[in-house]
């Protein structure tokens, strides 16, 4: 059996964890498991940014997964960077097998406004099953409320739902069958 294992990276929630675990299997239809590891966060601290090398973090994560790990999303508190932007909500492998997400700016009092935790669960599951699908294949998508939509700020994550567009989930289920996309005689909205 193959899995997509949440791996917390510092302090998480376990009811985040665990809502995660329900919704990512709900959306990707493979079991979804959390597993603890440990982390060197030293060596991606950027003192000078006060923030996290997200590559690297995520190098560490893939670093020594077990055989029945189809895809491994780390959740983090850590405030993420990459040197050519201010800050990350995520970052993950075009097809490959790792993906990370932050709720560091995730969160209502990061902007200076009261706790919303029903909100943050949802923001972190958009930016989880985003992130998902970079490593099933997806890139950016430009349809409007679909999930693979870039988020550049967190109101743009709040105005995308949980929800792949009808393109985004064919691919999905491509993956998941190993169907062709001509087999599957799927036809594109006009």
């Amino acid at each position: 059996m193959s899995y997509i294992d949440i791996v917390p990276i510092g302090e998480i929630e376990d009811s985040l964890l665990l809502y995660l675990q329900q919704s990512i299997f709900q959306t990707f239809k493979i079991q979804a498991r959390i597993r603890n590891r440990r982390f060197d966060l030293s060596s991606v601290y950027d003192p000078i940014r006060d923030q996290y090398n997200s590559t690297g973090l995520l190098l560490q994560l893939i670093n020594d997964v077990s055989p029945e790990t189809a895809k491994i999303l780390g959740v983090t508190e850590l405030d993420l960077f990459i040197p050519i932007f201010t800050f990350l909500f995520g970052e993950a492998q075009l097809n490959g097998i790792g993906a990370l997400v932050s709720t560091h700016r995730l969160h209502n009092q990061f902007y200076g406004i009261p706790e919303n935790k029903e909100l943050l669960r949802i923001r972190l599951l958009k930016e989880g099953i985003h992130e998902l699908g970079h490593t099933f294949g997806l890139i950016h998508c430009f349809t409007l409320g679909c999930v693979m939509k870039s988020s550049t700020y967190v109101e743009e994550i709040d105005q995308k739902s949980i929800d792949f567009c009808r393109v985004c989930e064919q691919e999905i289920l491509r993956f998941r069958t190993g169907k062709k996309y001509d087999d599957m005689n799927f036809q594109a909205p006009l």
